[in-house]
């Protein structure tokens, strides 16, 4: 029997206007411009026909060229702050199907802004979406000591609302876990996404990583403790060498 062969494209998203830490997705990153974690991730995995990054500025375009990103075009679509990832990724895709004349059957997407993830993560993303064969899939992370169920609002007298008040006086260890979700590898047919327009697609899955790898950066903070991670990741390396 012939063997069906899947076309998947990898779309690095990468837009120039970010707001909260400008230019955040070519910053520094403990020698390297932040993305090109992501693009160096996304080709050492191995499992995409074609990583593309899709950006409309021409700075981050030719800098995702240098790490081996293809970037035959900027994005001509969902370019401001209001659209939303899956409508950028979406975009993306009927660029590339019409620019490479290809109809491609899986679509990953890649936030340029989760340096963490590696292409270890990918690949076992990519198996598991392979082998569930659910329309989309969203990767996650285990809430850890910030335990969700005991979330609360407060009012402007410091009053709290708790969330679930059914588990404020459980312990940690009776409660179940939570997941969140992360924006490090989003995966979905091609045809789910062009249908659906997003990977909150019905019957979507969720893929765990650790929170380390599903950290995103969208201020100044979270790039201070993403650098630490990265330090603490390489000293567990080390020693595990």
């Amino acid at each position: 029997m012939e063997r069906l062969v899947v076309k998947h494209i990898a779309v690095i998203l990468a837009r120039g206007g970010s707001k909260r830490l400008p230019r955040k997705n070519i910053l520094d990153f403990h020698g390297r411009p932040m993305l090109a974690w992501t693009v160096e991730a996304a080709l050492k995995s191995g499992q995409f026909d074609r990583v593309l990054l899709s950006t409309d500025d021409q700075e981050i375009a030719d800098i995702g060229r240098v790490y081996g990103a293809e970037v035959p075009f900027l994005r001509a679509e969902a370019q401001d702050d209001m659209a939303s990832s899956s409508e950028a990724t979406l975009a993306a895709l009927g660029q590339a199907e019409s620019h490479w004349n290809v109809q491609f059957d899986v679509v990953t997407q890649l936030m340029a802004n989760c340096p963490l993830r590696d292409a270890e993560d990918i690949k076992c993303a990519s198996q598991a979406f392979a082998s569930r064969n659910s329309p989309a899939q969203i990767s996650c992370f285990r809430y850890g000591w910030m335990n969700p169920w005991w979330a609360a609002k407060l009012n402007d007298q410091s009053v709290p609302e708790y969330l679930f008040p059914e588990a404020r006086l459980a312990r940690s260890q009776d409660l179940p876990p939570l997941y969140c979700p992360s924006g490090a590898i989003w995966t979905a047919q091609a045809r789910t996404l062009k249908t659906e327009k997003t990977f909150y697609a019905p019957g979507h899955t969720f893929f765990p990583l650790g929170w380390m790898s599903a950290m995103d950066i969208d201020d100044a903070e979270d790039m201070e403790m993403a650098r630490a991670c990265f330090l603490v990741r390489r000293q567990q390396e080390s020693k595990e060498a």
